[in-house]
């Protein structure tokens, strides 16, 4: 079991840095502005955390707690919160139009109008998740929403990265991606947030 548990950190460490590492060769990084340079590699922070939400959130991480993991995922998507304004402020302070023109749904690049959604849903969840007790939730009600929330996040986000050809490496940016969406259908169906049967049946059984 220990080395179970050193082996899945391992994992998550190379999940972490290798993606860092491999855009930091990029040669579309020469002669770019520091900021928008910030601003790619929060993209790619954000794709990172969308991985370990669900990690967390399941209690799948070794030596965590279910309390812990849920704690760390709050923590988490409130760092999610914040990678996302960093990636758009530093988008948006390097080319102002293109920023615009993707808010409005107006851009031409099909890419701009995932990443939004996906910003969007970031935010709203995190604002239902700030005022969850103030709206009185029904715990099912919660999972649902945010269920919901999470699916946008990961379909836009992904959509948003596979189309984009920039800084970040192909084949690190693929494995995260699988890895993202991989860890969002496992959750899914370990915690049983989407009931299986209707519930005519389920009464009846």
């Amino acid at each position: 079991m220990r080395l179970r548990a050193i082996l899945i950190w391992v994992a998550i460490a190379g999940i972490v840095l290798v993606p860092f590492v491999a855009a930091a060769q990029s040669p579309l990084l020469q002669w770019r502005q520091p900021v928008y340079i910030a601003a790619g590699f929060a993209g790619i922070a954000a794709l990172v955390l969308l991985i370990m939400q669900p990690l967390l959130a399941g209690g799948y991480l070794p030596g965590l707690t279910a309390l812990r993991g849920r704690f760390l995922h709050r923590w988490t998507g409130a760092l999610l919160v914040l990678v996302v304004v960093v990636h758009v402020a530093g988008l948006w302070i390097t080319s102002p139009p293109d920023v615009i023109d993707a808010l409005l749904f107006r851009s031409p690049t099909p890419f701009s109008v995932w990443g939004v959604l996906a910003m969007w849903a970031v935010f709203l969840s995190a604002l239902l998740a700030l005022f969850r007790k103030k709206l009185g939730l029904r715990p099912r009600t919660w999972r649902l929403a945010h269920t919901a929330f999470a699916l946008v996040i990961v379909a836009g986000t992904v959509i948003h990265a596979l189309l984009i050809e920039g800084t970040m490496e192909t084949t690190s940016k693929i494995a995260l991606c699988a890895l993202a969406v991989l860890a969002f259908l496992k959750v899914l169906a370990d915690l049983r947030v989407l009931p299986l049967r209707p519930k005519r049946a389920r009464e009846k059984a």
